[in-house]
């Protein structure tokens, strides 16, 4: 998997996960807005704090954070709803997507995504069409110079980890769902601040396509995640070292 953080890596550096920062801003709003559903305090509230603190990394004014929570904890009652919802959809080449979305606006949203994947050479699936081919677990992603592979493996074993990964610059810790709070104090702990943290839908199996096809489905993944209300984009297409070069390139 760690092909999947080198990729986030470089639309990081890239920027082409959001080429504005309005988008940025938006997505990490409702993100924090979703959160403090389950309470405003972010000490004892851990995916808030999460939430916050991505929000903080990308220089969110602090009153479009304190607006997020109030929305999310009902302070502020604007009348705006918001909810989650999951789409689960084919690729080109038997690939397979999970897609989670926050919107205020089902309507919207579902023919939004259903053209997303009909004109990159997909469709979208029943729910449970694709979901069976994916398992949920906490992930936490993490520069190298933070802690090493030896002593992260080591933490991991400690507190239940089902995989640390070696990415070379990023290590990557995957962990059952219950273990996401206790893989996260463990983290802090050691003084370790995540890239990426949270859930996920880790495909069970990986599928590998040559480098011309795996560009072309990359494609197909930045239309999806460029559309307003998707917050992640999950699949099960191995991104090779030769793809990853020819991604950085492009």
């Amino acid at each position: 998997m760690s092909g999947h953080s080198k990729w986030s890596t470089i639309k990081r550096k890239k920027g082409v996960a959001d080429a504005k920062r309005g988008a940025v801003f938006t997505r990490l709003a409702r993100e924090i807005t979703i959160a403090a559903r389950d309470g405003s305090d972010v000490d004892s509230n851990f995916r808030l704090r999460l939430a916050v603190d991505k929000a903080r990394g990308e220089n969110m004014p602090k009153d479009n954070i304190e607006r997020a929570i109030k929305k999310g904890s009902g302070e502020d009652k604007d009348g705006t709803v918001f909810e989650e919802i999951t789409f689960e959809g084919y690729g080109p080449h038997g690939s397979a997507l999970m897609v989670t979305c926050v919107t205020d606006n089902r309507n919207r949203t579902v023919p939004d995504m259903r053209h997303a994947f009909s004109k990159s050479g997909g469709n979208m699936a029943e729910v449970g069409a694709v979901g069976w081919q994916f398992d949920r677990k906490s992930y936490f992603s993490f520069p190298a110079s933070q802690l090493s592979f030896d002593k992260a493996f080591e933490l991991g074993i400690t507190i239940g980890a089902d995989d640390v990964v070696d990415g070379g610059e990023t290590i990557e810790i995957y962990g059952p769902v219950e273990s996401f709070k206790i893989i996260a104090d463990a983290l802090h702990q050691v003084h370790v601040q995540p890239d990426e943290a949270g859930l996920r839908m880790i495909p069970k199996q990986e599928i590998e396509l040559d480098v011309e096809s795996t560009l072309k489905f990359m494609k197909m993944v930045e239309t999806i995640e460029e559309l307003d209300d998707v917050q992640d984009v999950f699949h099960n297409v191995k991104i090779s070292d030769e793809a990853l070069a020819a991604l950085e390139a492009a």
